[in-house]
């Protein structure tokens, strides 16, 4: 009972780092139809943010987590100026796009490399090392704080889509982006807030792992390819999808470390996408979306 109840914790603890991924993911997808591949950079950028805000301003870790997501802010919105704006009204835009930010996310990390060296770095504890003994299973502090900090985000990410005035405009961009168009919501303007938002998302999941395994120029890329491997499956366009997906890939990943061990999480993780693909080619909660494919 006690294996079964760690197990469970710990796939959520996954889900809700990679989930923060995903959903930024298929938010750019569904409101920019951008499949935005430098997801991996701007995680970087995030930990190296805060890594150098703790090391040349103030080291208190609440501090220094929120300086992470500013950097993931900054982040995305360099990538909307370098690649989104400049390609967004060109014909072929969606591979343009794609082939656009994992140019972004491959220089950038190059770039990394040169500046902060191959060495790994490690971000403090944010949450302390407190523990708390549940049905004999303990909890600490820092899987208690990556999981409410990430239900924290999306919920704040959320209430803002539903509530502000550029929340609204995203979320029309997101339904159909011509006739967004049409009523006067600005593509480019629309895209720096959807880049922003994703950013401070990568930037908080940036943040909450590295200070558990490290920190180096290219530790983005895995994030990424799980982050868009769990879109891909929960259907891109849907945050509901990822979220869903998130979960079970999270519980997956938990499984397989536990009883086959950490080198085949790759392997398992796509085994099942590829199952639900074929079951559901749009994958679990996606949506068709008719009136990008006009």
């Amino acid at each position: 009972m006690n294996d079964i109840i760690f197990l469970i914790i710990n796939g959520i603890t996954v889900a809700s780092i990679y989930g923060l991924i995903a959903v930024a993911v298929s938010i750019t997808w569904s409101a920019l139809g951008l499949l935005n591949l430098s997801y991996g950079f701007i995680f970087s950028f995030a930990g190296y943010g805060a890594w150098l805000a703790e090391r040349h301003i103030y080291g208190e870790p609440i501090f220094v987590m929120f300086m992470g997501i500013a950097a993931g802010i900054i982040g995305g919105i360099m990538v909307c100026l370098i690649v989104f704006i400049p390609v967004h009204d060109k014909p072929n835009f969606t591979i343009r796009g794609m082939i656009g930010t994992l140019a972004v996310s491959l220089i950038g990390g190059q770039i990394l490399l040169q500046n902060f060296g191959p060495k790994a770095k490690l971000l403090p504890e944010f949450f302390g090392y407190g523990k708390i003994k549940i049905l004999d299973v303990t909890l600490t502090a820092d899987k208690i704080g990556i999981i409410c900090s990430s239900i924290l985000m999306l919920t704040i990410v959320v209430k803002w889509m539903k509530s502000s005035r550029r929340g609204l405009e995203i979320r029309a961009m997101m339904m159909n982006p011509h006739a967004a168009s049409i009523v006067g919501i600005g593509v480019r303007k629309t895209g720096i807030y959807v880049m922003a938002v994703t950013g401070a998302m990568t930037g908080l999941s940036a943040a909450l792992l590295s200070q558990t395994y490290y920190l180096s120029p290219f530790s983005g890329l895995t994030p990424m390819i799980k982050g868009v491997s769990i879109a891909l499956m929960g259907g891109l366009g849907s945050v509901r999808g990822a979220v869903i997906a998130a979960i079970i890939l999270g519980f997956n990943e938990a499984l397989t470390t536990k009883f086959l061990g950490g080198r085949y999480v790759l392997m398992t993780q796509f085994a099942l996408i590829i199952i639900v693909l074929i079951i559901r080619p749009r994958g679990i909660a996606g949506i068709l979306d008719k009136a990008r494919e006009a």
